[in-house]
């Protein structure tokens, strides 16, 4: 008699991307010739350093082979230089190499937790953190921020309700995604304190440090004195330089211990990748002039996202200090059913739809996976804006004429 194999239990727990759940849906209305304006993940469609480009391009080893597990020194040589910049003194002992700052997240999870430790994390959340904790067998407990309130941090209070003998670090996103907040001096302090007062860990996500929209100086948890060895920084070369594609991040700690064990689940996945190694070294120097021109770029997408969005009706975001994203409230009843008709059933045509196109469309990412709970975010979408202005200008566009067909074909019709 045939028995059915039984999936893992961490495989059920394991959450769908709220970024790319949809995907399936986008593929099938662009075979069938749909323009998709993707609002959903943040892949910039700015180009990767033209530097960059000339070192892969002319790679002339005659063998591609394995790196050191910790990753090339030059590369973690470099990134001293890098972090100088911003203040954070570190030696290339400090840095360790991974694939792309999603592994950095997962090791350090892993090495810093045991199953059923718990890690307290303010949401909405990169959903991912929670991926990744079910993957450590780790709990995410989550403090919850709102939109009314801009996503501020919650007070000390909130953090210390969470508190218990099982609650073994804090995990911060700042610049936040996916709400693009940034957090004060204070609500570091705040952070800080905690951490030492309940000897925990600070897993720090910092990949946006470049795109910071206010004149706040940028607070790394590598500032805040006193923790020292308790921070673990996670960072990530996809976004800064446009190369998500080569994989390259970084885990960052003072703490020896932490290290020498992130060092054994380096050594068993081998060793971060070779040619994304190569393109990233060759980004950090003599790339300045190109992260301004980024830099100013992206003040400009800002800008246009948010006072787009704020001026259709019904709609509203908050104004992100940092990132590339914002959380926007839509006058919709199921964002997530929302975004899915408008890859499915959604074909907006006019005089600017480009010729021989079958409709144009908006992809955008339901923020209610963001979230622990179900019913939070149900109204709110991640928007990144990561598109020249151009196309944002018409997916705004095109995402208020969505809104108002959906309003009439879906939610007045009860379907």
């Amino acid at each position: 008699m045939d028995t059915v194999l039984q999936i893992s239990q961490r495989g059920v727990e394991m959450p769908e991307s709220p970024i790319r759940k949809l995907s399936p849906l986008a593929y099938q209305a662009e075979s069938d010739g749909v323009k998709i304006y993707k609002l959903n993940i943040g892949q910039p469609d700015l180009p990767t350093p033209q530097k960059a480009l000339d070192v892969l391009k002319h790679v002339d080893r005659k063998t591609l082979e394995y790196s050191p597990s910790q990753g090339y020194r030059s590369l973690r040589v470099a990134l001293t230089g890098y972090y100088e910049r911003y203040q954070i003194k570190l030696s290339p002992e400090d840095i360790i190499i991974t694939s792309g700052g999603s592994e950095a997240v997962l090791f350090a999870f892993l090495s810093c937790l045991n199953p059923g430790d718990e890690i307290i994390v303010p949401e909405p959340a990169y959903a991912n953190y929670m991926s990744f904790a079910i993957s450590a067998g780790a709990v995410i407990r989550t403090v919850t921020t709102t939109i009314d309130e801009g996503f501020c941090l919650p007070k000390v209070e909130k953090f210390e309700e969470l508190i218990n003998e099982r609650t073994k670090a804090i995990l911060i996103c700042n610049p936040n995604n996916p709400t693009g907040y940034l957090y004060t001096q204070k609500e570091m302090n705040q952070i800080r304190d905690l951490v030492k007062k309940y000897n925990l860990y600070l897993f720090s996500d910092e990949v946006y440090r470049e795109f910071i929209y206010t004149g706040s100086p940028y607070i790394s948890a590598m500032h805040l004195e006193g923790i020292e060895q308790n921070v673990v920084l996670i960072d990530s070369v996809s976004k800064r330089y446009s190369e998500c594609g080569i994989r390259i991040g970084a885990l960052i700690t003072k703490n020896e211990a932490v290290r020498r064990t992130v060092m054994k689940f380096c050594q068993a996945r081998l060793s971060p990748p070779l040619l994304g190694q190569i393109v990233a070294e060759a980004s950090i120097e003599g790339t300045e002039q190109y992260s301004r021109d980024v830099y100013e770029e992206y003040v400009e997408r800002r800008k246009c996202l948010i006072d787009g969005v704020n001026k259709i009706p019904g709609c509203y975001t908050p104004i992100p200090m940092g990132a590339f994203y914002t959380v926007a409230q839509l006058p919709v009843d199921d964002a997530e059913k929302f975004c899915s008709w408008c890859l499915s059933d959604f074909r907006y045509k006019d005089a600017r739809t480009p010729e021989g196109c079958a409709g144009e469309t908006v992809m955008m990412a339901p923020a209610a996976g963001f979230y622990s709970e179900p019913e939070l975010g149900r109204d709110q979408v991640r928007l990144a804006y990561v598109l020249k202005k151009e196309d944002l200008q018409r997916a705004i566009y095109v995402l208020e004429k969505a809104l108002e067909a959906y309003r009439k074909e879906v939610m007045l019709a009860g379907k």
